[in-house]
């Protein structure tokens, strides 16, 4: 049965201080389901650095961010040497329910490091959550605007018909949003392959596609001209992130362009949306943090971009849940939700989220809403 809202206690109401006395950073190797092949890199396993924080009373607090080299240049090594060296002993000793004055003095500690800075920000959301007995999504907004997000699955496969195959597949299970994987194989595949979804799927069903960066400005015209006739809803990152002349030209064929590589800040959010960009994928790793992509969310909302709210491939239902409190506090997900634990062949929580009538709902429980399976962690810990 759901808790009642008027039950729940507000976070930063007057409590009893939580002072840390143990913070962990622990690598893990999560196996996926297949290989997710994309544009420069394939990834056969998720290396991914779980934040544990332990409180003086033995409550507990968890949080996640994967590696992404070609993404944010976080490693798993430089993801736990950040935590270990940096960010943990700054929290020793302090009160969790600080973390609003936490969070800037381990920013102005460790320039950069997204990653770490969003693991370590989840993990205190969860921790001071539970002991506030109420949902992460309560400690940062007023009121959830939505109770379950409609998840998408991605296509990666190496030829059309695996692609549709799978996609069939995927509908059955409740999926009704579909995003391509392009920039890996020759153009005129790719086209072909675009072209080939779209029919088989027919042309009330949601797609869209996702380069990663793997264009040229050339490619991604002639791209974009020869699929028009699938009528995607927008294509993600065609060109490398820093391309912001090269959007400005794409942006001229009318079809919707999302960036997701080229997000890193409030600042990117804004010089984007100036060369052209319809939208965003907002990613906790990307931008260090649950606070600060609400933040880029209620941007989008005044530069009317299109939002998407992603996980990293892939991340436990530690981050997937982070990401479900993310996608229902924002103002629109309008280009729907990218959830990636779905893609692990195991699991590390108790009880993973799942999809039911087409829906992922917003967990229930107090803090991240999931219970961690430590012996699940330890199993998959990275020695």
């Amino acid at each position: 049965m759901l808790e009642r809202p008027q039950a729940r206690r507000k976070v930063g109401a007057a409590h009893l201080p939580l002072p840390i006395r143990r913070v962990d950073a622990i690598p893990v190797a999560l196996p996926l389901k297949t290989p997710m092949k994309m544009s420069g890199i394939t990834i056969g396993k998720a290396e991914n650095v779980l934040v544990r924080i332990e409180a003086a009373d033995g409550s507990v607090g968890w949080g996640e961010a994967a590696s992404a080299p070609t993404m944010t240049g976080d490693t798993l090594g430089g993801l736990v040497a950040a935590v270990r060296d940096h960010l943990a002993p700054l929290l020793l000793g302090q009160d969790a329910f600080s973390r609003p004055a936490l969070m800037p003095a381990m920013r102005r500690a460790l320039m950069g490091n997204t990653g770490a800075h969003s693991a370590v920000e989840m993990a205190l959301l969860d921790l001071t959550c539970r002991a506030s007995k109420t949902r992460l999504i309560d400690a940062v907004v007023p009121r959830p605007l939505r109770m379950q997000v409609k998840p998408m699955w991605l296509l990666g496969n190496a030829t059309p018909g695996e692609d549709i195959a799978e996609a069939r597949a995927k509908e059955r299970e409740g999926f009704h949003l579909f995003k391509l994987k392009i920039g890996v194989k020759p153009l005129a595949d790719e086209i072909a392959a675009t072209l080939a979804v779209r029919e088989a799927l027919g042309k009330k069903m949601p797609l869209c596609a996702d380069a990663n960066g793997g264009l040229t400005l050339a490619d991604a015209k002639r791209y974009v001209e020869r699929t028009r006739a699938a009528k995607l809803a927008f294509i993600e990152q065609p060109l490398p992130h820093d391309d912001l002349a090269g959007l400005k030209a794409l942006a001229r064929l009318r079809l919707p362009i999302g960036v997701d590589e080229g997000l890193h800040s409030l600042a990117d959010v804004t010089a984007n949306a100036r060369a052209g960009a319809a939208g965003v994928s907002l990613k906790l790793i990307k931008l260090g943090g649950f606070t600060t992509a609400y933040e880029a969310a209620k941007l989008c909302r005044r530069l009317r971009l299109k939002v998407n709210v992603a996980a990293k491939i892939a991340e436990s239902s530690i981050a997937t849940a982070a990401a479900v409190h993310l996608a229902c506090a924002v103002p629109n997900v309008d280009w729907g939700v990218s959830l990636t634990h779905f893609y692990l062949a195991e699991d590390i929580v108790r009880h993973p989220l799942t999809i039911r009538d087409g829906a992922v709902a917003l967990p229930q429980g107090a803090g991240l809403g999931v219970e961690v399976d430590e012996a699940a962690v330890e199993r998959f810990r990275v020695k």
